[in-house]
């Protein structure tokens, strides 16, 4: 099981609630990652740093990466620090592994969720495996798909999140994605100020 996977799947399975940004769902993998090497043992959190630790490779080829590229010197990387540095164009990682792997083929659309045509998502195992997760609504799977937009901001009744360590990384992932908005913001303020002077000039 590979929640960074299952979340790509479900991100090109489900209508979003709102437009889905590849930088949200970037930073959301990442956070993935981090949460599956935290539940395998490959990693620690020490306070906010993730702390590698000794034992075998995931299994999972962009997994193992993310292993990988961990940092193994003291005082270790923040959280937040590894979700911005793991993230750069990590959906289209995940999008070039499922289409290498035929779980996806691409259709020429008028939808362009990530380039010039529409995913279409192969029915394998590893569909259904998301799709019963979802279904199920596993909380952690539930909790960063809100964080991205990919279904409504969870609510008291959905299920919680009771581990601590799982809800960490949940809250980096939320504040990561508050962050990357800000500056979307920001930059869109500041380019129409621009034009608004370009055009008084």
């Amino acid at each position: 099981m590979s929640t960074p996977r299952d979340l790509m799947i479900v991100a090109l399975d489900v209508a979003p609630s709102r437009p889905l940004g590849r930088g949200d769902l970037s930073l959301a993998l990442a956070g993935a990652e981090a949460y599956d090497l935290l539940r395998t043992g490959t990693v620690r959190l020490r306070g906010d740093r993730l702390a590698p630790l000794t034992g075998p490779d995931p299994e999972d080829g962009l997994l193992a990466e993310a292993a990988a590229a961990l940092v193994r010197e003291e005082p270790y990387e923040p959280l937040p620090d590894w979700l911005w540095r793991r993230g750069r164009g990590l959906s289209s990682a995940y999008l070039a592994a499922l289409e290498a792997e035929g779980q996806v083929t691409w259709e020429r659309s008028r939808w362009l969720p990530f380039r010039g045509g529409r995913t279409v998502l192969s029915d394998t195992e590893a569909r259904r495996r998301a799709a019963y997760r979802w279904a199920a609504d596993e909380p952690v799977l539930l909790a960063l798909a809100a964080a991205v937009g990919i279904r409504e901001e969870l609510t008291p009744g959905d299920p919680a999140v009771a581990d601590d360590t799982a809800l960490a990384v949940l809250a980096a992932v939320h504040d990561a994605v508050m962050e990357l908005e800000a500056v979307r913001q920001r930059r869109a303020i500041e380019a129409a100020a621009f034009a608004n002077v370009w055009r008084g000039a």
